[in-house]
């Protein structure tokens, strides 16, 4: 009879080795959407993280920026860059900033 602790260590490196396999192929799918400036539905799918349904109710809605060439879909990268932060939450520090460049720019005067 096999020892179980033998059979749980064989099953373990085997996870291992299917785990590192993932990783390898998907940070050299990440590596290729960041280098090309063109993306297709699933690299923008992987860059984004959100499902392809959800890039096509994107599309359809002409929410975001894309190119249709007969049916196939295609993103500048730039452009979905730009999309992304279009609407950046303005933070405390910079409300202030803004604030007190406006007092020193229009000083109040009293009577």
């Amino acid at each position: 009879m096999e020892n179980p602790f033998e059979i749980i260590n064989q099953r373990l490196e085997r996870i291992e080795v299917l785990l590192e396999n993932m990783h390898r192929t998907t940070s050299s799918n990440n590596i290729e959407v960041a280098k090309s400036p063109i993306m297709t539905i699933k690299q923008l799918s992987a860059y984004l993280d959100l499902s392809l349904s959800a890039i096509y109710k994107l599309t359809s809605s002409k929410e975001i920026p894309h190119v249709k060439r007969g049916k196939r879909l295609y993103f500048d990268k730039k452009d979905i860059d730009a999309w992304v932060l279009e609407h950046k939450v303005t933070t405390t520090a910079d409300i202030e900033k803004i604030a007190s460049d406006y007092i020193r720019r229009n000083p109040v005067k009293f009577p």
